[in-house]
Parts: structure tokens; C-alpha cells; sequence
């Protein structure tokens, strides 16, 4: 989501800190900010910060312990003094790569986990400790800007075989690592709610900077309407979505008016042109990034759009005869039939953009994890039935129809699997050997693999619920991310980047570079007006409130609520009301049978001093 200078709105956006402070009074200049996101840090001093904290993990967590020691709220392990411990790993200068050296940590500690399975239990809770200690370093730090500048979004790498490894933030590292504890912090959230909303931008000289967006707080309608904003992952989510109940619409159009002649219809046509923009989106994003990013939504936009191509070639090929005979309508209803055959992959193409909503996110993240277990069931399926099906096949004595048995017995196989085995037929295969044969595969399928599955599903969906707030986080800064981490010039969302293709194999090989971009704004415009209307309104909206935060002293995110409103007008401490609070509240840092042994000990020395003063009494007798 790289920025730059926007033609649209007339105005120069040297994006940057704007210099207004949110009331509170910062530590560290917004200038300081601005030359510190700059400044690389050596990766030779990150990675000696990282043995600085691995060496405080290992003596803190020195065997293995139950879980909780760890991960509890005022853990006796992991205490004040080590987060100040490992604040310190940094210095003064190197403070900023504190919680990302721990990501790394973390990430080692996992790596030796499956590496050492002899201490593997040991090694995954010192990595849990990297991620409680981030997260408390995160929620700890009261400094907004330098949180946001200096610690998650500057981008820092340390040595691995001798070379530094490729820069990365803190947003990222714990998005790739998967660490929901350090993804669930509040000030991470807060980052990933600001990228979400475009309020952090990429800077326009290095998209590996993030810096402030300028015109947040500006309450013109139509600085707002600038096409630049479709870099906004909130608008390019809404955008993917509106388009793809479009393309559902246009699906249902074409699928429920049936032209008997074969002949392509609008709502057709225009179904395959957005099939072809996302088919042209699906190979740039490979050829950018690279295999690495292909996932399961990937592969299941792959068959969906495989499908409706050999639905056109069909149709095309049934067009090629003449209107009215036998070759031309064979190949219509096959078409037809094709399409009509991925309705279900339509709709459920849909939870691909529906994710950001917590409900569907928590499902999708409970599918996701579900699909992964299964593959164990699926790896034992195979074997057991390639081994049976040699057997069976072994036992065929009917040679002159080996085909057609083939067929039986793997159609008997799918329909024991589906838990509706039919026994008839298995009698001429060796008798008695083909029946029993049968029945041991039934039962090892419907009894013992199918229970496995449903523990491993039950085992999933538990995992999952318990930490159901964190993984849907997770999930939502990963979709986040996908949005900032893949920059893009011009924002022109599948099926419009066929109007980019266009644009760009016709003007910007022979066109000035200020010229063209100007021609793509105006393009963007038009297309996303509608759109940026919407988010104009919001945008404006959103503005005034940041002025009314910033008058107060505010957060420019910050929500006024009910049990807040008269808040000011109480005074608890001078009705002594705090007082009455702090005597009566109980202390959490501590374990109850400490104090009593501490109580009980003053006691004794309070004894001790009275046996002392009445033996003095009694002149030393």
C-alpha cells in the first residue's frame, strides 16, 4: 500500500507526522520518530540482543512446569523484574527490537521443540514465556508513537548463517509465527486497527516505512474523495466484497436463464470477463510473490475457475455448428451443466471476504484447523484401502470382467466410507475370504478411523473455541496484512485490473510517468466512486471525531463511554473513596499462604522483642 504524491486533490501529501500531539506528553519528538524508522539498526546488535534474552528465557523457565506458572497474570516466573530484565537486553539504543528479538526467540525455542523431542515440552513453554513477556512489554509501554514507530512497524533482521535475514516488523514476525498471545496484545491491535483503517500508510520514498496518514483529521469531504484511499484495506475489503456479490449476481443470472440455442447472454459475458480478471489476478500474485503464498482459498478459486473456463470452451465449441442440431445442443447442456455444477463453490466463495466479521472468521479459523487434522485420517485411509483393493482384486476370479469389478469394489469401498456399505457381491470374490474381507474393512473404516476423525474434528473445535478472541485477531491481521504487505502502484481490484492491463500495454511504455499516473487516478476515480463516496462519509466522520479526542487530550481513537461521561465530575479520592478501594482489594502479585508465613513471622519477631524487654525487666535472669 505504498503512498505517493496524489494528483487528485491538488494537495502535496508529504506524508509524515503531522506534529500534533495527542495530549499526552511524548518522550520522544516526532522528528526523532521520523530519523529513528529510518536508521537501520546493525543485525549484528539485534542478534546480540536476542542471546541477551535467550540466556534470561533459559535461566527464567530452567525445567519443565505446568503451563500456567507461566502464562497467568501475575505469574511468579514471570515477574516485574524480568520484563524490566528484558526491556534492558536492548540498552537505551537498541530498545525498540526488544519484542521483536523475543519473536525470534520465540522462534527458536519452537524450532527446538521439534528438533529435541526428549525436552520438547520444556521448549515450548520457554517459547510461550518470549510471547507472555512481548505481550506484557507491548500492553506496558505508554509512549503510542513510539510503540507504533520504534517497536512493531520498524523493520529490523539478524544474523543467520553468517548474513542478515530479510527485514521484517513485529506485525509481520507475529503474524507468520502465528503468535496469537502477542497478536491479542492491545497495542498490536491498535496498530493493525489503524493500517486497517489506512490512518498508517506506507511512505511514498520507502514502502518499508510506515508513517501517518495526514489528512485523518481533516474534515473536507472531498480531500477524502482521493482514489489514493482505495489503499486502505478496509476499502479494498469492502470493494473485493461488493464485487464479489456482483459476481454472484451475474452466476445467478446466467444460471437460471437458459439459452436453448447456446448462444452467450450479457449476464454470461460479463461473468467470464470478471472470471478472467480473477484468473489474471490469481497468476500476478504467483509470479510476484511467489508459490510461498498459495494457500487453500487458492487452490479452491483454481478449481472454481477451472471449471467455468472448460464451461466456455464447451459452449464455444457447441457455437461452432449451426443453430438447432444434436452437437451444438450436446455441447449447450454440458455447458451448462458444468456451470451449473459449482453453485456450491460460488456461495462458498463468499467466506473468503466475510471473514473480517468475528463469526465467520472463528468458523473459518475452526474449518481451517479441521482440514489440517483430517489429513492424518485421510493418509491412513489411502494405505488401508489400496491394501484392501489389491486384496479384493487379488481374489476376483471372474478374469473375462476385471473392469466392471474394479469399478464394484471401489463403489462398495466409498459407500462403506460414507457409512452405507452394501454387502451383496462380495460372495463370488474367493469365498468365503471376499466377504470377510468386506466386513474387516467396514469395520475398520465405520468403527475405528471414523471415531478417530470425529476426535480429532471434537479435539480441533475445542482447541480453537477456547482461544476463539485471539484466533480470530490472528486471522484478522493476517487478512490485514495481505493488503499492506503486497504494495500495489494502482489499486484496481480484479476484474478492473483488466482495465490496467489495458491501460498499461497502451500508454505507459511511450507516456511520461506524471502523465500516466494522472490518466490512472482519474480511471480509479470513476471506477471507485461510488465506493469512495461511502468512505468519504466515514472518513469525515471519523475526522471530527479525532479533532474532538485531540481537544480533550484523547487518543485519536478514542470512544467516549457511558460509565465516562460523568466521570469528571467525581472526585473519589477527596470522598475517600480510594481509600476504601486499596484497603479492601486484594493483592494479586502475592500467594496467599506467603503472606500468612510473612503475617506469622512479624508476630514472632514482635514475641521476640516483648521476651527480650521483660527478661531486661527482670535484670537478665
Amino acid at each position: 500500500m505504498p503512498s505517493r504524491r496524489s494528483r487528485w486533490s491538488g494537495i502535496d501529501r508529504l506524508f509524515g507526522l503531522d506534529g500534533r500531539e495527542s495530549g499526552q506528553n511524548r518522550p520522544h519528538s516526532q522528528e526523532w520518530l521520523q530519523e529513528e524508522e529510518r536508521a537501520s539498526v546493525p543485525a549484528e546488535e539485534v542478534t546480540k540482543v536476542c542471546l541477551r534474552l535467550r540466556q534470561l528465557i533459559q535461566d527464567c523457565v530452567p525445567c519443565e512446569m505446568e503451563e500456567s506458572r507461566v502464562t497467568t497474570p501475575h505469574s511468579r516466573i514471570i515477574t516485574a523484574k524480568v520484563i524490566q530484565a528484558a526491556k534492558e537486553a536492548g540498552g537505551k539504543e537498541f530498545g525498540g527490537c526488544v519484542v521483536y528479538s523475543l519473536l525470534v526467540n520465540q522462534k527458536w525455542f519452537r524450532r527446538e521443540a521439534l528438533s529435541e523431542l526428549w525436552d520438547s515440552d520444556l521448549h515450548k513453554l520457554r517459547a510461550q514465556a518470549c510471547g507472555v513477556i512481548a505481550k506484557l512489554i507491548i500492553e506496558g509501554e505508554e509512549d503510542l508513537n513510539y510503540l507504533l514507530y520504534a517497536v512493531l512497524l520498524r523493520r529490523y533482521s539478524y544474523m543467520a548463517n553468517g548474513v542478515p535475514t530479510p527485514p521484517v516488523n513485529v506485525i509481520e514476525k507475529a503474524v507468520d509465527l502465528h503468535a496469537v498471545r502477542v497478536i491479542g496484545s492491545s497495542g498490536y491491535q491498535k496498530c493493525i486497527n489503524y493500517l486497517w483503517r489506512g490512518w498508517l500508510v506506507q511512505d511514498e520514498n520507502d514502502p518499508s516505512v510506515f508513517v501517518d496518514y495526514k489528512d485523518k483529521d481533516n474534515p473536507n469531504f472531498f480531500i477524502h474523495m482521493d482514489p489514493d484511499r482505495m489503499r486502505a484495506p478496509r476499502n479494498q475489503n469492502a470493494a473485493q466484497l461488493l464485487l464479489s456479490l456482483v459476481y454472484l449476481i451475474l452466476y445467478t443470472s446466467a444460471i437460471n436463464s437458459v439459452n436453448p440455442s447456446g448462444e452467450l447472454d450479457g449476464a454470461e459475458i460479463v461473468l467470464y470477463l470478471f472470471t478472467l480478471g480473477y484468473v489474471c489476478d490469481e497468476i500476478m500474485k504467483v509470479y510476484k510473490a511467489g508459490y510461498h503464498i498459495l494457500g487453500f482459498w487458492n487452490a479452491f478459486n483454481a478449481i472454481l475457475y477451472s471449471f467455468l473456463t472448460v464451461s466456455l470452451a464447451f459452449r464455444i465449441v457447441g457455437l461452432t455448428a449451426s443453430n438447432g442440431t444434436d452437437f451444438r445442443e450436446h455441447y449447450s447442456k454440458l455447458s451448462y451443466n458444468m456451470l451449473s455444477f459449482v453453485a456450491p463453490m460460488f456461495w462458498c466463495r463468499l467466506m473468503l471476504y466475510l471473514d473480517s466479521f468475528r463469526f465467520f472468521g472463528a468458523m473459518l479459523v475452526v474449518l481451517k484447523v479441521m482440514m489440517k487434522e483430517s489429513v492424518i485420517f485421510f493418509a491412513l485411509l489411502i494405505i488401508i484401502i489400496i491394501g484392501f483393493l489389491q486384496a479384493f482384486i487379488g481374489l476376483d476370479l471372474t478374469e473375462d470382467n476385471v473392469a466392471n469389478d474394479v469399478y464394484f469394489i471401489i463403489e462398495s469401498m466409498t459407500k462403506a466410507i460414507l457409512q452405507s456399505p452394501e454387502f451383496d457381491g462380495f460372495e463370488g470374490f474367493g469365498p468365503p475370504w471376499g466377504i470377510i474381507l468386506y466386513y474387516c474393512f467396514t469395520f475398520v473404516v465405520m468403527i475405528i478411523l471414523l471415531n478417530i476423525l470425529i476426535a480429532l474434528y471434537n479435539s480441533a473445535y475445542e482447541d480453537i473455541y477456547e482461544n476463539a478472541d485471539d484466533e480470530y485477531l490472528a486471522l484478522f491481521s493476517q487478512k490485514t496484512m495481505q493488503f499492506v504487505r503486497a504494495p500495489d502502484e494502482n489499486v484496481f481490484i480484479a476484474p478492473f485490473n483488466l482495465i490496467e492491463i489495458v491501460i498499461s500495454a497502451l500508454l505507459e511504455w511511450w507516456m511520461s510517468k506524471h502523465l500516466y499516473e494522472v490518466i490512472n487516478d482519474y480511471v480509479m476515480a470513476i471506477i471507485y466512486s461510488p465506493l469512495l463516496f461511502v468512505s468519504a462519509y466515514f472518513e469525515t466522520r471519523a475526522a471530527h471525531r479525532i479533532r474532538h479526542n485531540r481537544s480533550r487530550g484523547d487518543e485519536d481513537d478514542d470512544v467516549i463511554e457511558e460509565w465516562e461521561q460523568m466521570a469528571h465530575e467525581l472526585d473519589m479520592e477527596a470522598e475517600g473513596w480510594t481509600k476504601t478501594c486499596d484497603l479492601v482489594k486484594p493483592n494479586m502479585e502475592e500467594d496467599p499462604a506467603v503472606l500468612e508465613i510473612r503475617r506469622m513471622r512479624g508476630e514472632l519477631e514482635e514475641l521476640k522483642a516483648l521476651l527480650l524487654e521483660f527478661k531486661e525487666a527482670r535484670g537478665g535472669k
